[in-house]
C-alpha cells in the first residue's frame, strides 16, 4: 500500500510492508498530512469513508504514530458525470459569492477608475465581524451577519471620506491611487493577523453535512442559502443599477464625470454610495466564502482577490453585468478544472483562461463604452 506526506514545503512517498507497518523521516515539527492511497488496497479491503487522509503533528517527540483502519467492503466510485454536476453546482455557488465581490469592486472602478487592491480586505471584513459577534459574543447568527454589514457599510464610508475623497481632491493619479491601495490592503491584512491571529476559525453551522440529495448532486442548507442570498442581492443590484435615480446617476458618472456634474448630478455623493455599497457586496461575499471554503481567516479575501480581479476583468472592466457573467465563468472553471487538474493549480487555470480571452477579446467579454450596467 501506498503513503504520501506532505507539509511545510516537504513531500515525501513511501509503501507499507508485508505487515501493514510504515515509518517516514519528517525534516522538523510541523503538522503534515498523511494520505492512504486507496487504489493499492488490496481487493475486498477498504478503509473508512474519509478517513484515508490524516493530520498528524511530527517532531514533539521522536516518534509518532498514525493508524489507518481498515476492514472488508466493497469500494464504491463516482461516475464522471456525477462527479461533473456535483462541480459545477459547486461552481456556480463559488461564482456567484465571488460576483458580489467583483461587482462591488467594478462599480468602484467605474465611478474611480481606481485599482482598488484593498478590496479583498473588505472581504475579510465581514467575515471577521461575524467571528466576533457571532462567535466571540455568542450572539444570534442573524443578528452578527446585519452587524456585519453595517460596519462594511462604515468601513467603505469611512475610507472614501478619510482616505479615497481627499486623494482626489488633490488630484492625485490613478496609479499613485492603485499604490496607496496597495498599501492600505497590506496594513488592514496584517493589522487582522494581529487581533484575530493565524489561525482558521469555524462560523457557526460551517461544517453542517451535505445531507440534501437532488439526484447526483449533495448540498447542504448553508450551500441553498448561500445561493439564493446571493441570486436575490444580485438581481436588487441590477434593479438598483437600471432603475433607480441614483443606479442612473452613476452609470452617468462612469460614462462621464464632467457632464454628470453639468447636469446638476453631485458626483461626490454618488461615489460615496458605490463606496459603501461595494463594501456591503464585499462583506457580504466574505461571509458567505468563509461558509464555502469554510473557516475565517486573516487573509481568506487575499487569496481570492486575483480571481475577483480575473472576474473583472474577463466581464470588461468596469461593468458590473459583465462581471457578473466573468465570475460564474471563473467560478465554473475553477470547480470544473480540477477534474483534470490538480487542486493546486485550479486558480492558475482561471487567470490562463482570462489572458486566452482577452488575447482575442481584450475589453473583455460584455465590455463597452459605458462601465457600468
Amino acid at each position: 500500500m501506498a503513503i504520501t506526506l506532505e507539509g511545510n514545503g516537504f513531500e515525501a512517498e513511501t509503501e507499507t510492508d508485508a505487515d501493514g507497518r510504515w515509518s517516514i523521516g519528517v525534516p522538523e515539527k510541523a503538522t503534515y498530512t498523511v494520505t492512504l492511497d486507496e487504489d493499492t488496497l488490496p481487493d475486498g479491503v477498504v478503509v473508512s469513508e474519509g478517513s484515508a487522509t490524516r493530520d498528524a503533528e511530527f517532531g514533539l517527540t521522536k516518534n509518532a504514530s498514525v493508524n489507518f483502519f481498515l476492514g472488508e467492503g466493497v469500494r464504491t466510485t463516482v461516475s464522471f458525470f456525477d462527479q461533473f454536476v456535483q462541480r459545477a453546482i459547486n461552481g456556480l455557488n463559488f461564482g456567484l459569492l465571488l460576483a458580489l465581490a467583483a461587482i462591488g469592486l467594478s462599480l468602484i472602478f467605474g465611478t474611480t477608475g481606481l485599482s482598488n487592491f484593498a478590496h479583498a480586505e473588505m472581504v475579510t471584513f465581514g467575515a471577521l465581524m461575524v467571528l466576533t459577534f457571532g462567535v466571540n459574543f455568542a450572539w444570534p447568527l442573524w443578528a452578527a451577519i446585519g452587524i456585519a454589514l453595517l460596519l462594511s457599510a462604515a468601513l467603505g464610508w469611512g475610507l472614501d471620506a478619510v482616505i479615497w475623497k481627499p486623494l482626489r481632491k488633490r488630484g492625485v493619479g490613478l496609479v499613485q491611487l492603485m499604490i496607496v491601495s496597495i498599501g492600505l490592503s497590506l496594513a488592514m491584512r496584517y493589522t487582522y493577523q494581529f487581533f484575530y491571529g493565524g489561525s482558521t476559525s469555524q462560523l457557526p453551522g460551517a461544517t453542517l453535512p451535505a445531507d440534501i440529495r437532488f439526484g447526483a448532486v449533495a448540498l447542504s442548507w448553508i450551500d441553498i442559502a448561500s445561493m439564493g442570498v446571493s441570486v436575490v442581492v444580485l438581481m436588487a443590484v441590477g434593479y438598483f443599477l437600471l432603475r433607480t435615480r441614483i443606479g442612473k446617476a452613476t452609470r452617468a458618472v462612469s460614462d462621464n464625470p464632467s457632464l454628470a456634474a453639468a447636469s446638476g448630478i453631485d458626483v461626490d455623493r454618488v461615489i460615496r454610495i458605490v463606496w459603501v455599497l461595494g463594501a456591503v457586496l464585499a462583506g457580504l461575499a466574505g461571509i458567505l466564502w468563509a461558509y464555502f471554503r469554510p473557516g475565517v481567516s486573516w487573509d481568506m479575501g487575499f487569496q481570492i482577490l486575483l480571481l475577483i480581479f480575473a472576474a473583472v476583468t474577463l466581464g470588461g472592466l468596469g461593468t458590473a453585468f459583465g462581471a457578473l457573467v466573468g465570475s460564474i465563468i471563473v467560478g465554473l472553471f475553477v470547480e470544473l478544472s480540477t477534474l483534470w487538474l490538480p487542486s493546486d493549480m485550479k486558480y492558475v487555470g482561471a487567470l490562463v483562461i482570462l489572458i486566452l480571452v482577452l488575447l482575442f477579446r481584450p475589453q473583455g467579454i460584455l465590455g463597452r463604452r459605458e462601465r457600468i450596467g
